[in-house]
C-alpha cells in the first residue's frame, strides 16, 4: 500500500511598513503672524502663540498681523533646531491633499526625507500655518533666512531688506549669508546648513503623528482630536 502524505505549507508573507503620503518640502520665514495664530482653525486648546515685535512676548490672539500693520508676529522659537543627527524638530505652514486647516492645524507630521543631502533623516514638524501658494501634501518648513516668500513681515519686525535677507524665494544662499540675521533666529538659518546639509525642497513620506511636548511647549496649541 502506498500512503500519500498531504503536507500543508504555510507560506509566511512579509508586508512591508506603510511609508505614508508622498510629499513636497520648500522653505520660508516671512515674520508673519501664523493662520493657526487665530481663532476657530480647528479642534485645539488654544490658538498658536504668536509674538510682539521682539519676538519672544507673546501677544492676543485677537491681534492683526505685522503683515498688514499690525503688532503680531512670529515667535522666534518657532525656528528649527537638531533633536541629534537624525531627528530634527520645527514648524511649517502646509496644505495637505483633501483637508483643511480644521485638520491640520497645530497638528504634527514626521517627514522622512528620502531626496538630497537630507535623505534618511527625520523631522517632525507642527503645522501653523497654510499658504496659497502651496501644492498638495506641501510643506513649506519654516527656516529664517530661508525667504519671505509673498509676505514680508520681517521687515517691519527686523528691518530686513525689502525682499527679505537673500531671495525673495529660498532665502540666503551660505551659511556665512546667515549674519545678515539678527542673532535671535539666526541658529534656525545656522541649522540649515549644517543638520539640514544645505538640502535644497528635498521630498518626503509622512504621517501625522502625536505631537512632542517640546514643540507644544512652544506654541501652546494643541489638538483635542
Amino acid at each position: 500500500m502506498i500512503k500519500i502524505i498531504l503536507i500543508s505549507t504555510i507560506v509566511a508573507c512579509s508586508v512591508a511598513p506603510s511609508l505614508g503620503l508622498p510629499g513636497r518640502t520648500t522653505r520660508y520665514w516671512d515674520c508673519c503672524k501664523p493662520s493657526c495664530g487665530w481663532s476657530g482653525k480647528g479642534p485645539v486648546t488654544r490658538p498658536a502663540l504668536t509674538c510682539q515685535r521682539d519676538g519672544i512676548t507673546g501677544i492676543g490672539e485677537n491681534e492683526q498681523s505685522g503683515c498688514n500693520g499690525g503688532p503680531a508676529f512670529t515667535c522666534s522659537n518657532n525656528q528649527p533646531w537638531a533633536v541629534n543627527d537624525d531627528l530634527a524638530y520645527g514648524y511649517a505652514a502646509a496644505h495637505i491633499s483633501g483637508q483643511g486647516e480644521y485638520d491640520w492645524c497645530c497638528a504634527c507630521y514626521e517627514l522622512r526625507f528620502n531626496s538630497g543631502p537630507v535623505a534618511g533623516k527625520r523631522m517632525i514638524v507642527q503645522v501653523t500655518n497654510t499658504g496659497g501658494d502651496l501644492g498638495e501634501n506641501h510643506f513649506d518648513l519654516q527656516i529664517p533666512g530661508g525667504g519671505v516668500g509673498l509676505f514680508n513681515g520681517c521687515k517691519p519686525q527686523w528691518g530686513a531688506p525689502d525682499q527679505g535677507w537673500g531671495a525673495q524665494y529660498g532665502g540666503v544662499s551660505s551659511e556665512a549669508e546667515c549674519q545678515q540675521l539678527p542673532q535671535q533666529i539666526r541658529d534656525g538659518c545656522i541649522w540649515r546648513f549644517q543638520w539640514f546639509r544645505g538640502a535644497d525642497n528635498p521630498s518626503m513620506d509622512f504621517d501625522r503623528v502625536a505631537c512632542p511636548s517640546e514643540l507644544t511647549q512652544r506654541s501652546l496649541c494643541q489638538r483635542t482630536d
